[in-house]
């Protein structure tokens, strides 16, 4: 498995990977292939990776800002994350989780929050809390990672392509 930087030429690849990953999940309305198209047009895509394997894409992952309490600080919201139904269960997104993180962290970024499933993000180290909350999102669901000491407390607001779904992110 290779992960690198989503290229321009990969936007139509990802866009399928994505509808493809999302289409069986029950929580989904199929919108996330907007939220990334919304991401890129608006250049809110801080980091987009790709995992490929055999040559092919296998995984996506976006991270984009946030705003915590109306502001823009130092902070990204992770998600979508995607990973071809025929090559999940492999440590394809768990890699390409780890792999954002890392990026994130060193590029100087305070933290990192997610809108997902509690069992799954926090083998990464995501918890619940911090004083940060997003509107509409189940108690536990909504989770933040800081790299940094300080940890600004507020409602936060995913970038608006992910207006399109609910509660502000999709993980």
């Amino acid at each position: 498995m290779r992960i690198r930087d989503e290229t321009a030429d990969d936007a139509a690849a990802v866009a399928a990977l994505v509808a493809d990953a999302f289409s069986a999940v029950a929580f989904s309305d199929g919108c996330e292939p907007a939220i990334i198209a919304g991401l890129r047009d608006a250049d809110a895509l801080t980091l987009s990776l790709v995992a490929e394997t055999e040559g092919e894409i296998a995984g996506h992952i976006a991270f984009s800002p946030v705003t915590i309490g109306g502001a823009r600080g130092s902070w990204f919201g992770l998600g979508p994350l995607a990973v071809r139904p025929v090559s999940q269960g492999r440590g394809i997104g768990a890699a390409l989780v780890r792999v954002g993180l890392e990026r994130l962290g060193a590029s100087g970024a305070g933290g990192c929050v997610v809108f997902g499933d509690p069992a799954y993000y926090r083998r990464f180290g995501f918890t619940a809390g911090h004083g940060l909350a997003l509107a509409g999102a189940p108690a536990g669901y909504f989770m933040a990672l800081p790299f940094a000491a300080e940890v600004p407390a507020g409602e936060v607001r995913f970038h608006p392509a992910f207006d399109v779904a609910s509660p502000g992110g999709s993980g």
